[in-house]
C-alpha cells in the first residue's frame, strides 16, 4: 500500500479501503452480451493493470458473476496470484447476477464465486441488480446465510432505488448492508436528487460510485476528438452522451475540469475522481476501470489531489443540470 493514502471503512462493516478501487468489467475477456462492451484484454496487460493499481494505493477490487460470466474473477484473482498477493493484502467485491433467477441462485453459486476467485476471501457480495424472480426479504435471507456459514463477509446491492436500498438494510437482521453500487459521476448525479444519497448516509451504507468518469468522456479526449467515438465498441459508442449534442452539453464540465487540474497539476479525469469521493465526505466510493496500465497509474493518481471547498462548489455547480 502506498504511505500516505487514507483508508476509509466502507458502511458499517470493518473493512479499510481506499476511496477508490478498481473497476474490474472490462476484463471480462469479451464474452456475453455485457462483456462484449469492451475489447479484449491479454492477461498481461491485466496483471499491469492489477499492479500498477496497487502500486498507486488501491487496495481493492470490484468484480462480478456476470462479468464475462465469471471471466472477469478469473483474470483478476490469477493477477492477484502472479502479483504474489493474498486476502491479507487485498479486499474483494463481486455480485450476483438475479435476473430471471431466484434468491436460492445465490447459495447454489456461491462455490462457483470461491472457485473462480482462487481462494481469495469475499469480503463483499452484492446484489447486481433488483431483478430477481424472488422477492428482497428471500434474497437478504440468502446472503445472511451466507455470512452466518463464513463464506462472504459483508453484504451489500447494486443499482437500488432509494426505497428498495433501505428495505435492504433493514431486512438484514441487524447487520444491514454495508454499500449499494450506483452510477454516479459529475455527468451522472441523479442520486442526489432520487434520494439514494441521502438515505444512504442516513443509514450509514457507503456509495460505491460505477462508471465514475463515464466510460472516458470525463478525460476530456472525446470532446478533443471526436472521431475516437468510432473506435468504440457498438454498445458503448450508441450512448446519446457520446454524440455530438452530448459532447456540446457536457464540454463546460471538461473544461472546468482542466482549469482546475492545470492549478493543481493534474488531470480532468484526476480531479473528477477527486470530486467525486470528496464532495459527500467519506460516503462516497469510486471504481474507476482501466483498460491499459497508464489509465490505472492516472486513475490511482486522483488520491493526491485535495480539492478545495471552492473547487468542489465550482463543479457542483457546472454540473448541476446532470442532478
Amino acid at each position: 500500500m502506498t504511505s500516505g493514502v487514507s483508508l476509509r471503512k466502507l458502511g458499517s462493516s470493518d473493512l479499510l479501503i481506499s476511496p477508490l478501487g478498481l473497476g474490474c468489467w472490462q476484463f471480462s475477456q469479451g464474452r456475453g452480451l455485457i462483456g462484449n462492451f469492451w475489447a479484449v484484454l491479454p492477461q498481461e496487460e491485466i496483471e499491469s493493470i492489477v499492479r500498477v493499481s496497487l502500486e498507486g494505493g488501491l487496495n481493492w477490487f470490484d468484480t462480478a458473476e456476470a462479468y464475462g460470466g465469471g471471466a472477469s474473477e478469473r483474470a483478476l484473482a490469477a493477477a492477484l496470484i502472479k502479483l504474489g498477493r493474498s486476502s491479507a493484502d487485498v479486499v474483494i467485491a463481486t455480485k450476483w447476477m438475479p435476473v430471471l433467477r431466484r434468491a436460492k441462485s445465490i447459495s447454489a453459486t456461491i462455490a462457483r464465486r470461491r472457485e473462480n476467485l482462487g481462494g481469495f476471501r469475499i469480503d463483499l457480495h452484492q446484489i447486481h441488480n433488483p431483478l430477481s424472480v424472488s422477492g428482497l426479504k428471500a434474497q437478504m435471507a440468502a446472503m445472511a446465510r451466507l455470512v452466518d456459514e463464513g463464506k462472504i463477509r459483508y453484504v451489500g446491492v447494486s443499482n437500488f432505488g432509494a426505497k428498495r436500498m433501505v428495505a435492504a438494510h433493514k431486512l438484514m437482521a441487524g447487520r444491514g448492508i454495508v454499500s449499494n453500487q450506483v452510477h454516479y459521476s459529475l455527468l451522472h448525479r441523479k442520486i442526489e436528487s432520487s434520494g439514494v444519497l441521502n438515505e444512504a448516509r442516513e443509514h450509514g451504507i457507503s456509495i460505491i460510485a460505477y462508471s465514475p468518469l463515464e466510460q472516458g468522456l470525463l478525460t476530456g479526449r472525446f470532446h478533443d476528438d471526436p472521431s475516437l467515438v468510432r473506435r468504440l465498441s457498438r454498445m458503448r459508442r450508441s450512448r446519446s452522451a457520446f454524440r455530438q449534442n452530448g459532447l456540446a452539453r457536457s464540454r463546460p464540465v471538461i473544461e472546468a475540469l482542466r482549469e482546475i487540474g492545470a492549478r493543481r497539476g493534474a488531470t480532468a479525469a484526476q480531479v473528477a475522481l477527486a470530486w467525486l469521493v470528496q464532495f459527500s465526505g467519506e460516503a462516497v466510493f469510486a471504481i474507476p476501470g482501466a483498460t491499459k496500465a497508464a489509465q490505472a497509474r492516472e486513475n490511482a493518481g486522483a488520491l493526491s489531489v485535495l480539492l478545495t471547498k471552492d473547487e468542489l462548489d465550482h463543479l457542483d455547480r457546472v454540473s448541476a443540470e446532470y442532478k
